[in-house]
């Protein structure tokens, strides 16, 4: 992977103002001002934070893989409709029309595609579809971005050439605990603007994108032919990471401080813990293999593996209410013995 200068691009802050904000109240107690789609965001402060700088020509797609979580999708669409900087196009690829059921969306901007189930296989049909937009931002079915999020993202790809990917800041992460629900990410999100104020705008370098939120450049795509492993199966354990460090072989990789949202972490939808746990184990260890020291160290693969191996030993017996432990180390379990006699392939989790 080529050097990036952590210091080759540097924002000043959206805004001189003070870093707090006092919100009024209503008799009622909504905040006065709020917006009518009451999305939790006071419009006030939607006006004090709106970006300063100047639009760029960049063309942005927004790509999210789905299946079976309507009511969540459709949070997550809300909050793209709030943007300053709206996408050029939303692309959706589900499994089967009832992954959409009931979804609403401005007409003209939204794209729906099919696919066989499998978040590589759906992110690809979405970068082949997307092959004329400048910048794929892919976002998980239930993560909400600040409504700068989208600004925020197209000036620090058009500030820097050399950056290739760029994943946002994630400011509360459901898929840590017992997850959020949509009305709690929102106010994260305020309170995370009215504890702030102005955010200093930096990007740090990284190992690698977070799937959950990142940004793409698609001329760094194409020229290369990078394409999610299909290999990996359904959920697509650690796919972000093999994808997006593919692509910093040949530019920067960056973690945008003021592109901030929330990881609801929404527990359905996410395959069974035996198909997790045989991908825990298989995918790090072909990961390392394919890249032979290169994208994915074995290092980084082992520590990987010995991490969740632990975790799912040591909490098999009491485990979390909204953790399958139990189903994950039985996956793990199965596939040591799977590389024990020679037959481990991350397919396999895929017919669990």
């Amino acid at each position: 992977m080529g050097t990036w200068r952590p210091d080759s691009f540097a924002f000043k802050a959206r805004s001189s103002g003070p870093h707090r904000c006092a919100v009024s109240r209503s008799r009622e107690g909504a905040p006065l001002g709020t917006d009518v789609r009451q999305t939790g965001i006071p419009v006030d402060l939607v006006t004090l934070l709106a970006p300063r700088d100047e639009p760029s020509d960049l063309t942005i797609a927004v790509g999210i893989a789905t299946r079976g979580r309507a009511p969540i999708l459709q949070e997550t669409l809300h909050e793209l409709d709030r943007q300053y900087r709206r996408p050029d196009r939303v692309i959706i690829c589900a499994t089967e029309p009832a992954d959409l059921d009931g979804i609403a969306f401005g007409p003209g901007t939204l794209t729906v595609l099919y696919s066989d189930p499998g978040l590589p296989r759906q992110r690809n049909k979405i970068l082949d579809e997307a092959g004329d937009a400048d910048i794929v931002v892919f976002l998980d079915d239930d993560f909400l971005p600040a409504p700068d999020y989208l600004s925020e993202m197209e000036a620090a790809f058009a500030n820097d050439r050399y950056l290739a990917v760029a994943t946002g800041t994630v400011i509360a992460d459901g898929i840590t605990g017992p997850g959020f629900s949509a009305e709690e990410g929102r106010a994260v999100l305020l309170d995370d603007w009215i504890a702030h104020g102005p955010i200093d705008k930096r990007m740090d370098p990284t190992f690698c994108g977070y799937g959950c939120n990142m940004a793409v450049r698609m001329e760094t795509v194409r020229r290369h032919g990078v394409r999610v492993d299909e290999r990996l199966q359904l959920y697509g354990w650690q796919e972000d990471v093999d994808f997006t460090r593919r692509l910093g072989r040949h530019g920067g990789i960056a973690r945008l401080s003021a592109a901030r949202g929330v990881h609801l972490g929404t527990k359905s939808g996410r395959g069974s813990g035996l198909n997790l746990g045989y991908s825990q184990i298989a995918n790090p260890l072909y990961l390392a293999y394919k890249s032979r020291g290169g994208a994915y160290p074995l290092s980084y693969a082992l520590i990987r593996i010995s991490r969740n191996l632990a975790a799912n030993v040591g909490k098999a017996l009491t485990p979390e209410p909204f953790v399958d432990r139990r189903g994950r180390l039985k996956g793990n379990l199965l596939a040591i013995k799977d590389l024990v006699s020679g037959r481990l392939r991350p397919e396999r989790a895929g017919r669990l």
